[in-house]
């Protein structure tokens, strides 16, 4: 399993000597040859070669159709398959720059390639977005979010009460040049007010003054049909509170351009996490083992949000892949749970790549084609057989260089 990760290294080493030596000029050109190619688009190419030429994907093709530079590296993929890097585009991450730094480079070790935080962030971890850190997911945010007043709840987001209090931090996210803005509209279970269709209506509008998109945390339908009435741009979360009826899939059907994050509850049943062993400190493993069990009212829950996606999915709508919290191996998880609902693997694959590198306006990700960054992840088995198979990881390469792959611990 690690001979590809290795070869990928000594490779990318190789080009860092030869940019220290008295080399030709120009980028020094790898070809990965022979695998499968899933581009991210809905295509697949077998026996595709991937010409790699600095940060960026040079070619990307049928074997015949690719000419491989002369004196180009060359790294033979035959039997693996290759696809683009995972977007997240729903995660909530640590507060402080270090661990913030050590959640993106975690992230980019189960191949996601970047991340949205949405809503928790101070404004003093926003510099970090224009930063290239190696080995490490890029960094995405909606700053601090907006939410009615939660006490006990964390104070980052701005609590409001007004319209006009909306509007005022609407500005000062777009003067802090915020990726989104984020709103919560949800009574948590009934103990706080939740914002109301003239508070939401007004942040909405002056975030579209001022060329910023919404996305919104909902629980309830009516909410739902509320947001989209209002226009909001993205629905962070499914509808979880009943099963939604043909009036909010003519309503998405109305505006092509909305977004659904499902971000689906866990399942509610004990699953085999023997593939997170080897990655994971001992007792953190011991931690998630102690919680995997069967849970009915979960499996409520999912089951709800699950045929909800089907519908809308049925429906045409264009989703992308949301975890919610911290768990950098979370996207794994999520598009299982996402075929399980009854999307096929291809539309989860597509949804976690190009459609979710273009709700994040990443002009160079999500698909592997020419001019794009190269951000791939090499498996060892076929995720359109098998969507766990994104979990059998053989090599990461992000930005061209391959991503360090040691266990922890290791």
């Amino acid at each position: 399993m690690h001979e590809v990760n290795i070869a990928v290294a000594a490779i990318v080493t190789l080009g860092l000597l030869a940019g220290c030596a008295t080399a030709p000029p120009g980028p020094l050109a790898t070809a990965y040859e022979g695998a499968r190619l899933i581009v991210g688009d809905g295509r697949v190419i077998d026996n595709a070669t991937l010409v790699v030429e600095g940060e960026k994907i040079a070619q990307a093709g049928r074997a015949a159709d690719v000419r491989v530079p002369a004196g180009a590296l060359r790294v033979n993929l035959e039997g693996k398959t290759v696809m683009p890097m995972i977007i997240d585009t729903h995660v909530h991450l640590s507060a402080n720059r270090d661990a913030l730094v050590r959640d993106l480079k975690a992230r980019a070790y189960h191949g996601v390639g970047a991340a949205l935080s949405l809503g928790t962030d101070g404004y003093e971890l926003l510099d970090l977005r224009g930063q290239t850190i190696p080995g490490a997911a890029r960094f995405l945010s909606a700053g601090r979010g907006l939410t009615m007043q939660e006490p006990g709840r964390t104070p980052v987001p701005y609590w409001i009460t007004s319209a006009a209090e909306g509007r005022k931090a609407v500005a000062e996210l777009a003067a802090h040049k915020v990726d989104i803005v984020k709103i919560w509209v949800d009574t948590r279970d009934g103990k706080y007010k939740k914002l109301s269709p003239e508070i939401y209506g007004a942040i909405i509008d002056e975030a579209h003054q001022r060329g910023l998109r919404v996305t919104a945390h909902i629980y309830d339908l009516e909410d739902a049909k509320g947001l989209v009435r209002a226009g909001i741009d993205a629905l962070a979360h499914g509808v979880r509170d009943r099963d939604i009826d043909d009036e909010l899939v003519a309503m998405f059907k109305q505006r092509p351009n909305l977004v659904l994050t499902p971000n689906l509850p866990d399942r509610g049943v004990k699953t085999d996490l023997t593939w997170l062993k080897a990655n994971l400190p001992p007792n953190q493993f011991a931690l998630l083992e102690a919680a995997n069990t069967d849970r009915p009212v979960a499996q409520t829950l999912y089951g709800i949000q699950a045929r909800n996606l089907a519908k809308l999915n049925a429906g045409g709508v264009r989703i992308t892949l949301g975890t919610d919290g911290n768990r950098p191996w979370g996207p794994h998880e999520e598009m299982l749970d996402m075929v399980l609902a009854g999307m096929t693997p291809m539309q989860v694959i597509v949804a976690a790549t190009r459609n979710s590198a273009e709700f994040l306006r990443l002009a160079d990700a999500g698909t592997l084609q020419s001019g794009k960054s190269a951000d791939f992840i090499v498996l060892d088995a076929n995720p359109l057989d098998d969507i766990t198979s994104t979990r059998r990881i053989s090599a990461v390469v992000m930005r061209g260089a391959a991503v360090d792959r040691t266990p922890p611990g290791r």
